[in-house]
């Protein structure tokens, strides 16, 4: 199948992008990595021994950050609908954490434990059309705020990547029913012509 104009310009971006080299320098599975690390630096989000749920987590940039920062007495679950090559010190489940199969998996694989922290970079597939890629990112969202208010303990925090757009506002209101406050940060490895923000949710109120 031959390449669209936009996906060889995205490819020539891709492979000449800083943080794409230095990804494989650090040795980390994706770019991604270095939001979540901006992120916490500046929010201190990631802690020794606590439990997060890392949502849509292939290939494991941030799966790979966490699980290095909760060190040996904390833990990583992580799910995708893809699959993930295995991480020391993260439990991974391929699903569709939107089939009540997999979310019970999910449930009992937390054993009860408190969640301190659920994290999601998912995005739709993008197709360039804004009004069909706009309501699927709310939507990824969406699911990703749901399960949140399922596994979070009292006080817990939300991260979860949104495209700035139609929906985005109602989202916000959404998430602030549920935690004390929000933040919204878009970090130095995010494309400065992506739409990609990051909402951070502290403090959830059950």
């Amino acid at each position: 199948m031959a390449r669209t104009k936009s996906s060889s310009r995205w490819l020539k971006e891709h492979f000449v992008d800083t943080y794409v080299k230095k990804s494989w320098q650090d040795g980390y599975r994706s770019r991604a990595a270095y939001k979540l690390l901006e992120i916490n630096e500046r929010d201190q989000l990631l802690r020794p021994g606590m439990t997060v749920l890392d949502l849509g987590a292939a290939p494991g940039g941030w799966a790979q950050i966490a699980s290095k920062i909760l060190g040996d007495k904390g833990r990583v679950i992580a799910t995708d609908i893809l699959e993930m090559e295995p991480l020391p010190h993260v439990e991974f489940l391929q699903g569709d954490f939107r089939e009540q199969s997999i979310c019970n998996q999910l449930l009992k694989m937390l054993e009860g434990r408190p969640v301190g922290l659920v994290i999601s970079d998912m995005a739709p597939n993008i197709s360039g059309v804004t009004s069909v890629d706009q309501p699927r990112s709310i939507y990824l969202a969406e699911l990703a705020l749901d399960m949140a208010r399922q596994v979070l303990m009292p006080g817990g925090d939300f991260l979860v990547k949104v495209f700035q757009g139609s929906g985005d506002e109602a989202l916000r209101k959404q998430i602030q029913a549920s935690f004390q406050k929000i933040l919204v940060r878009k970090p130095k490895a995010s494309r400065p012509q992506s739409r990609e923000v990051y909402i951070l949710a502290r403090g959830f109120r059950p």
